[in-house]
């Protein structure tokens, strides 16, 4: 399967890049742990299906020194001794957050008290946006058909900058 579309090769899909990188900057330089960002990024990636940012999140997060059992059980968070509870509730909100359409509650009150417990303010609104962002970008990445496997990390602080 080849990709579809390359936003690089049309006037509109540059700048609309451009502004969606420029938004996702606000979010990279927020107080939001930079290892919380890439694991939740990581998250619902998998969920979506998104080869291409899997590839990219799980990149970078190991280029920012995440280690490989961290990043292999993202998947299986759950049941893993290897995140902390503000991992754990960034995780839920992630995973919650994703998956609108599967629950009619949305993001639950529990996963929300435990993220107001673990996150400031201004965490919580870059986490937030951080999902919104990361679920957009998963769909861009699907239905262009972008796969996983090309990406370099630092690649994307090009298209930022």
């Amino acid at each position: 399967m080849e990709p579809r579309f390359n936003m690089f090769d049309n006037e509109i899909g540059v700048k609309f890049t451009k502004r969606f990188a420029n938004a996702s900057l606000v979010i990279a330089q927020s107080p939001l742990p930079k290892s919380t960002q890439e694991l939740v990024g990581l998250r619902a990636s998998q969920i979506n299906g998104c080869g291409w940012c899997v590839d990219l999140h799980t990149k970078e997060a190991a280029a920012a020194g995440e280690t490989a059992v961290r990043l292999n059980l993202v998947a299986a968070w759950r049941e893993a001794a290897v995140f902390t509870e503000a991992e754990q509730a960034a995780l839920a909100l992630a995973e919650e957050g994703t998956r609108l359409a599967d629950a009619s509650h949305g993001v639950s009150d529990e996963t929300w008290a435990q993220v107001r417990k673990h996150y400031d303010d201004d965490q919580i609104a870059a986490l937030v946006s951080l999902v919104a962002m990361i679920n957009a970008a998963n769909r861009l990445g699907v239905i262009f058909r972008q796969k996983g496997g090309s990406y370099v990390p630092g690649m994307l602080a090009s298209v930022m900058n």
